[in-house]
């Protein structure tokens, strides 16, 4: 298997800190220069279908792309630690969290550093409103995130998952525009600094 990554994105670095969590080190890793356009490329876009980062490359007839996907699919062949249930209630509370941590923070924060950074001018047409609109989805999200874990360690479960994955990884992203969760959010701010504290933090950069 190849894993086709670009470490300047977000979406690949929740694969890559998914690997690092299960240590996953036998799938060969490929580079792509997202600014350069190479996802853009006829050949690249026979395998991944979009010009979109992450894929991984099964076989010679399969591609995955889109990050929860293809994290899904290596639980099932990398299946400890569980990162997405062990029993239907379990499974279900999981993948509900993991949408949140998707629709309601992780999208709207990448929204808003591709709407304001300046080094993704290039890649993308700017529009201010954008990302202040994203920007404050993101702040009324957090506040949800923080009543969460008043109650629990983690996200979605007694231990990390790849919700908790998805919610670092997009606030990590956002530091890119100096985005930080307010102080008042006492309890996202102790897990986010757990969060950064994990061996697999590191490797996802």
């Amino acid at each position: 298997m190849k894993l086709y990554d670009s470490r300047r994105a977000p979406n690949p670095r929740r694969v890559r800190w998914f690997m690092a969590e299960k240590g996953i080190e036998d799938i060969e890793i490929v580079d792509v220069d997202i600014f350069g356009g190479q996802h853009r490329q006829p050949d690249y876009l026979a395998k991944a279908g979009l010009p979109n980062v992450p894929a991984l490359e099964i076989d010679e007839t399969t591609c995955i792309t889109e990050s929860v996907a293809i994290c899904r699919y290596l639980e099932s062949l990398y299946p400890e630690p569980n990162l997405f249930g062990r029993d239907p209630r379990e499974t279900a509370v999981i993948e509900m969290w993991t949408r949140r941590a998707e629709m309601l923070l992780s999208t709207p924060l990448m929204m808003a550093v591709r709407h304001s950074h300046p080094a993704l001018a290039a890649i993308e047409t700017q529009v201010p409103e954008v990302a202040d609109t994203n920007r404050k989805a993101a702040e009324r999200a957090l506040k949800v995130f923080d009543r969460r874990l008043a109650e629990s360690e983690f996200i979605a479960a007694d231990r990390l998952t790849i919700a908790d994955i998805i919610a670092v990884t997009g606030i990590d992203f956002a530091r890119m525009v100096r985005f930080r969760p307010a102080e008042e959010l006492t309890h996202v701010n102790r897990w986010l600094t757990a969060m950064m504290a994990r061996p697999a933090a590191k490797a996802g950069i």
